[in-house]
């Protein structure tokens, strides 16, 4: 894995790279590609609703302002390859029972989904967290029907904490700690 710290502006800056994947910075040149992932109904069954393209837009924003905030955020998964979209992941502060907590999160294409890559991008940001934030825990809030979102929390090293209320409907909470590498 391999990461650079955010520099700023509409260039889709490479943030990690994996064996097979590519996480950059999302752009609005990514409308579309985030339009279809957010609009899917199957990427989003676990959500109240697929999302419309203005929200794609909104998400893209949140994203960007996240880099400029915290140096983290979501972030356009590739496929090396091909330069493929496949999705997006990344980190995301989110509100637990009052307190701050940082997210893993991801979304794959159906059509690339099993392929492995929610987990080895999921990876790259777990480490990430650790490695370069120097984060000591990370959480997944996954929908409790949601199993191979769980696969991939477990496949992380995430283990269920508990269940709670998260964003209208109750959620499985999933977490880990993660210590940063002892630095010489």
């Amino acid at each position: 894995m391999s990461s650079a710290p955010h520099q700023g502006g509409d260039n889709p800056r490479t943030v990690l790279t994996t064996p097979r994947l590519i996480l950059r910075e999302m752009t609005s040149a990514d409308l579309g590609d985030m339009a279809a992932l957010r609009g899917d109904p199957e990427v989003m069954r676990y959500y109240p609703a697929p999302k419309r393209r203005d929200e794609a837009q909104a998400w893209i924003d949140g994203n960007q302002q996240l880099y400029r905030r915290r140096g983290f955020g979501l972030w356009v998964v590739l496929v090396r390859a091909t330069g493929e979209f496949a999705g997006d992941c990344g980190l995301t502060p989110q509100r637990v029972d009052g307190a701050e907590e940082i997210e893993v999160g991801y979304h794959i294409r159906v059509g690339l989904q099993g392929n492995g890559y929610a987990t080895e991008a999921a990876t790259a940001c777990r480490d990430f967290a650790r490695d370069v934030l120097g984060l000591r825990r990370l959480i997944a809030i996954i929908d409790p029907a949601n199993i191979p979102s769980q696969r991939v929390a477990a496949k992380l090293g995430l283990e269920e904490e508990g269940r709670t209320t998260v964003h209208g409907g109750r959620r499985v909470i999933y977490s880990a700690t993660i210590c940063p590498k002892h630095r010489a």
